[in-house]
C-alpha cells in the first residue's frame, strides 16, 4: 500500500517510514502546494494537510499535527509549537520555552508531546490521536530527535526524549502511537 504523507518536515517522514515500513506500508513524500493551517487544534490542521495532499495527488494521504502541550501553560505551544518564537527553528522555539518555564519548578513540569493524524481516502477520512506523557526539563539535552525532543523527558525516564535510540522513541513516542493506531487500522480485511 502507498501514502502520500503531507509533510515538510524530513524528521516526521523518517519516522514515519520506519514505523510504517514493517506494516507493508510505502510512505512517499508530498511536494504539492502547503495548505495555510488555519484550524484551532491539532484535528483540524491535521484534516487540512491530508485533505490538501490527496486532492493535489489523487493517492490516499495523511498528514499529522503535532506538539508539546505544556500543563500550567494551558496545553501551550499546541498547535503553535513548531512557531512559538515567531519562526521555525527548534533552538529558538525551546529556548523561548525554557525561558518562559524558568520559575517553574520540577514537580510542576508536566507536558506531553501530542500527535493528531488525518487519514483520506477516496472513501473516507479518519483520525488517530496519540499522547506521549512526560515533563519539561531544566535545560536541552541530547543529540537524537528533533524539535522539542531535547527538553521532554518522557514520563518513567529520567533523560530526554533525544537521549533515547531512535529505535526506542519510534517504539514509544505520540507519533508512533498514532501511526501505530493507522497501521493497525488500515490492516482490517
Amino acid at each position: 500500500m502507498k501514502l502520500v504523507f503531507a509533510t515538510g518536515n524530513s524528521h516526521k517522514l523518517a519516522e514515519a517510514q520506519a514505523i510504517l515500513g514493517p506494516a507493508g506500508v510505502e510512505v512517499q513524500s508530498y511536494k504539492g502546494p502547503e495548505p495555510k493551517e488555519t484550524g484551532t487544534s491539532f484535528l483540524e490542521n491535521a484534516l487540512i494537510k491530508a485533505r490538501a495532499a490527496f486532492e493535489a495527488t489523487g493517492m490516499p494521504a495523511f498528514a499529522d499535527d503535532s506538539g508539546i502541550a505544556v500543563e500550567v501553560m494551558g496545553g501551550a505551544p499546541g498547535i503553535f509549537s513548531a512557531i512559538w518564537s515567531g519562526g521555525r527553528d527548534d533552538k529558538t522555539n525551546r529556548d523561548l520555552l525554557l525561558a518562559q518555564m524558568v520559575d517553574i519548578a520540577q514537580e510542576n513540569r508536566g507536558a506531553s508531546f501530542v500527535c493528531t493524524i488525518a487519514l483520506v481516502t477516496q472513501s473516507e477520512e479518519v483520525t488517530f490521536t496519540g499522547v506521549w506523557p512526560g515533563r519539561l526539563a531544566l535545560q536541552a539535552s541530547g543529540e537524537n530527535g528533533f524539535g522539542y525532543d531535547p527538553v521532554f523527558i518522557p514520563e518513567g525516564f529520567e533523560v530526554s526524549a533525544a537521549e533515547l535510540d531512535p529505535e526506542v522513541k519510534n517504539a514509544m513516542s505520540h507519533r508512533s502511537m498514532a501511526l501505530g493506531q493507522m497501521a493497525r487500522f488500515l490492516s482490517k480485511p
